[in-house]
């Protein structure tokens, strides 16, 4: 989804800044740093991993928010995924 929004906006991952996971289980935490070292490691963003109750939807595990810098985009524009609820 994350890659996906920044091609709509003409970018890709290594204009990512900032990254925050939150975590349901603390049990996941190395296998999400590592997944995120391998998709992010050349850029090397902030991150910040936080554990929570729970999220939106019960079946998820990990949810990701990414900041990104794109040339040319204005501080308003945004793209989001498509329906949240399955």
């Amino acid at each position: 989804i994350i890659a996906e929004a920044l091609r709509d906006l003409g970018g890709d991952l290594t204009d990512i800044v900032r990254t925050r996971m939150y975590l349901v289980d603390p049990a996941d935490a190395a296998e999400v740093g590592a997944v995120h070292g391998e998709a992010l490691g050349r850029t090397s963003p902030a991150a910040t991993m936080v554990v929570v109750a729970g999220l939106l939807d019960p079946r998820w595990r990990v949810e990701i928010e990414a900041e990104a810098l794109l040339d040319g985009a204005a501080a308003t524009d945004f793209v989001g995924p498509g329906p949240v609820i399955p």
